[in-house]
């Protein structure tokens, strides 16, 4: 169950919820995913292989509770059918629903919020409004909950969950889809970006939450240092595309940032391989998917100590962690790209360190064995 499959604007939820389906098919289950038609993309249901995909259409979708009426009659009818239920997302329609009718035909269920548990940011208030209507009953009612790090998990005992119900699940990664990678230069050509200049890579929602602000200061910053360098801004608008581009227009630096929009498949992986570094600058980020994704790709990284992931980033020597302000991030700039040896090392290191711990196939089977004991004790 997630409340939506739209890739454009689904982020990481879209992709986990995606591929652990696949990656249990492949186990040998069968699996059924209940969503709704926010931006539906068929042609990328079509891709998600053997995988049972339901949309129902939303009628009305204040702040993402996505009203969908229709699906009541289908869990209604259906729900009694599954073994385990897993609920993607935390504050929605769906998951209303789906609770009522699990209680009631005593089917267990997990809940993994990705990083939306906490009341303190965004929407608090109404977050806490539907959390004393519905939501501390959804919580308390699962089986176990889903967290991804560590920081997760204490937002799930902030708000009153046993850490006896908390299982840390790391998300993952396709590693397939990196195997062969695209040659280098692919990207550059593409958007006729010069082989002398150094390409810095950001890829996400064009979101405020993600810092994308700090990195444009920290580039603007670092050009008087070394002018040959473009930094490139991949992802669709989330609500903050026109406040960037005035503030690359106001630091003067618009002919040195590209704007290629949303990036997919091998055009994703293209950027990756051409970046000397991938920078996720997030002010909260409760894990960071691109950052496997770089890492899968060979490229080092650097992020902020407001990811779920710095610990790992540091610990395994994969790249740089920084306090969340522009200067620090120039600093790391600067640093990486005049260390070729430190660059290589960075971007190795994240090859094995996916390659060893964040592999969907290595999550699936924790997943399952997480599912079998719900079921047992249900």
């Amino acid at each position: 169950m997630t409340s939506t499959l739209s890739p454009l604007h689904g982020g990481g939820v879209v992709e986990v919820a995606s591929r652990l389906s696949e990656a249990l098919v492949q186990r040998g289950h069968r699996v059924s995913v209940y969503t709704s038609d926010f931006e539906w993309d068929q042609e990328y249901v079509d891709s998600l292989s053997s995988v049972n995909v339901s949309p129902f259409h939303i009628w009305l979708d204040p702040t993402k509770f996505r009203f969908t009426p229709s699906l009541i009659w289908k869990v209604k009818k259906e729900l009694k059918e599954f073994d385990i239920i897993h609920m993607h997302n935390y504050r929605n329609f769906a998951n209303i629903v789906v609770h009522h009718y699990a209680r009631k035909y005593r089917i267990p269920y997990v809940l993994q919020s990705h990083g939306s548990a906490a009341t303190y940011f965004q929407k608090g208030a109404l977050k806490r409004v539907f959390d004393k209507l519905w939501g501390y009953r959804i919580l308390n009612d699962a089986s176990t909950t889903f967290a991804v790090t560590k920081t997760e998990a204490q937002q799930y005992m902030d708000i009153g969950i046993s850490h006896n119900k908390i299982d840390i699940v790391p998300n993952g990664i396709s590693l397939s889809e990196y195997e062969e990678l695209p040659p280098k230069g692919d990207f550059r050509k593409q958007y006729g970006i010069s082989n002398d200049d150094t390409i810095i890579l950001y890829l996400g929602r064009v979101n405020k939450i993600k810092g994308i602000d700090c990195l444009v200061k920290a580039f603007a910053q670092l050009r008087k240092n070394i002018p040959a360098t473009k930094l490139v801004i991949a992802g669709p608008d989330d609500g903050y595309f026109s406040r960037l581009k005035n503030i690359v227009y106001e630091l003067g630096i618009e002919c040195d940032v590209v704007f290629p929009g949303p990036l997919h498949d091998k055009n994703k992986i293209s950027a990756y391989v051409d970046a000397a570094v991938y920078v996720l600058p997030s002010n909260y980020e409760i894990f960071g998917m691109t950052l496997l994704e770089a890492w899968a790709c060979g490229t080092p990284v650097i992020t902020t100590d407001q990811c779920g992931l710095a610990d790992v980033v540091a610990n395994n020597q994969a790249g740089l962690v920084v306090p969340y302000d522009s200067n620090s991030l120039h600093d790391a700039l600067y640093h990486i790209l005049n260390d070729e040896e430190c660059q290589q090392r960075f971007g190795e290191n994240g090859k094995s360190l996916v390659r060893n711990q964040f592999n969907w196939e290595k999550i699936a089977k924790q997943v399952e064995d997480i599912y079998a004991g719900s079921i047992i004790s249900a």
